[in-house]
């Protein structure tokens, strides 16, 4: 054991504990972070440095400043719109001067005149202030206008352009021909138009029964024609009237050089019945004295005559209405206005020399004799004839002339008579085999 010789020293003495260190106090926590840092930079990593934030997020405060934007380029279009509609509205530059600054295209049958009685008020006027849509639909008012554009084009033109409607027939409405189209509007003959038609007149039509009323009867007009001209027949020029009073019974005015027979083609197949009407045409008007009408609405009988009253003609043309529907087309026979009668006519003259009888050498000639009502239960034209009468045949006489042009058109009908004779039956032809 050591022998202490001196005073022994404490080793809190020799190594006294280190003071804790004084450190001010610091109100900044940011500063107390890198105070921290400062002491142990070995330790661990640096921390990163916060930064304060505003109120807004950083998308909003961006969407803020878009909008800001866009209502200022939206207030800067609105002035320049304001200063420009200011400028035109009171220049003169967009002002329509005269009808040469109105551009018209596609008139046919239309005249400018219609048009400008339409467009004529706004000359004058400011281009921007011309309602576009009203014009349109008074233009579309006038009879021969289909459909209409208007346009403006700047600084004061307006061009304007018409599409015509296409006349399909004539329409007989009252005292005057029409021309009609495809839906059933009518429409004027053009007085000064060079263009002839070559279409049939329409009867039973009228100029005040609403356009759904004539619509319909179009579509049947339109259905007959195109089943006439199927398969390059052309049969719709033989026509020179078309009744659709009935549209049970329509009925077709064939003409010929020989004469008009009215020919009853029913509601339905009317291309297959006329072609009958034709193939027997000549072997009827050898037949019969004079053929005037034949109806085909039944498919295993045929009625030759069945108008004892001949063809009823709504009231005559005024001259004219006449002279301008020869003019478009009409066909003469669709001109006639009389009423076809049968037997004779008291009030009628004689013509000074009958015309087509052995009258003028003094020679008596046999008349044929009357048709009467003939029925059968079939009609077989190629096959042997088997006729059962209904009433009793008359004997053939000897009349004179006078007695024979009783059987004849009032025009050609001679002096009174030395023999009655009857007037005309219808005859019903059927054939058995």
């Amino acid at each position: 054991m050591a022998r202490k010789n001196g005073p022994s020293i404490v080793q809190e003495e020799l190594y006294p504990p280190p003071a804790p260190p004084v450190r001010e106090e610091i109100d900044d926590a940011r500063l107390l972070d890198l105070d921290v840092e400062q002491e142990s930079p070995f330790l661990r990593g640096q921390k990163r440095v916060p930064v304060r934030r505003g109120s807004l997020p950083k998308k909003t405060a961006s969407r803020i400043s878009w909008v800001i934007a866009a209502v200022c380029v939206l207030l800067l279009c609105g002035a320049a719109y304001a200063t420009l509609y200011n400028y035109g509205k009171h220049s003169w530059r967009f002002r329509i001067n005269s009808s040469d600054d109105i551009e018209i295209s596609g008139l046919h049958n239309v005249t400018h005149s219609q048009i400008m009685e339409v467009l004529g008020g706004d000359i004058g006027r400011n281009i921007f202030f011309v309602p576009l849509s009203e014009r349109k639909t008074q233009l579309e008012q006038i009879p021969w206008v289909e459909n209409a554009s208007v346009m403006r084009f700047a600084p004061n033109r307006l061009k304007v352009e018409i599409h015509e409607r296409t006349p399909v027939a004539f329409a007989r409405i009252g005292s005057k021909i029409m021309l009609i189209d495809a839906g059933g509007a009518l429409m004027e003959l053009p007085a000064a138009s060079k263009t002839k038609y070559s279409f049939p007149v329409i009867l039973g039509a009228s100029a005040g029964e609403p356009l759904s009323t004539r619509a319909p009867r179009m579509k049947i007009y339109n259905e007959l024609i195109g089943e006439f001209d199927s398969g390059g027949t052309q049969y719709s020029h033989d026509i020179s009237e078309v009744d659709l009073s009935d549209p049970d019974d329509v009925k077709v005015l064939a003409s010929d050089p020989q004469g008009a027979v009215l020919v009853h083609l029913g509601s339905s197949n009317y291309l297959e019945r006329y072609k009958v009407y034709v193939s027997h045409l000549q072997e009827w008007r050898q037949q019969f004295d004079k053929l005037e009408s034949v109806d085909l609405r039944y498919d295993r009988q045929i009625v030759v005559n069945p108008d004892l009253r001949g063809i009823e003609k709504p009231a005559p043309l005024t001259w004219s209405a006449a002279k301008t529907a020869a003019a478009a087309g009409v066909k003469p026979v669709a001109l006639l206005t009389h009423a076809k009668t049968f037997g004779p006519t008291p009030t009628a003259k004689p013509p000074a020399k009958p015309v087509g009888t052995k009258a003028a050498t003094g020679k008596a000639s046999a008349a044929k004799p009357l048709a009467k009502p003939v029925v059968t239960k079939k009609w077989a034209p190629k096959k042997k004839k088997t006729v059962v009468k209904a009433q009793t045949k008359p004997k053939p006489q000897v009349v004179s002339a006078a007695s024979q042009a009783k059987l004849s058109p009032p025009s050609a009908r001679p002096a009174a008579a030395s023999t009655a004779s009857r007037k005309p039956s219808p005859s019903i032809r059927n054939q058995e085999p």
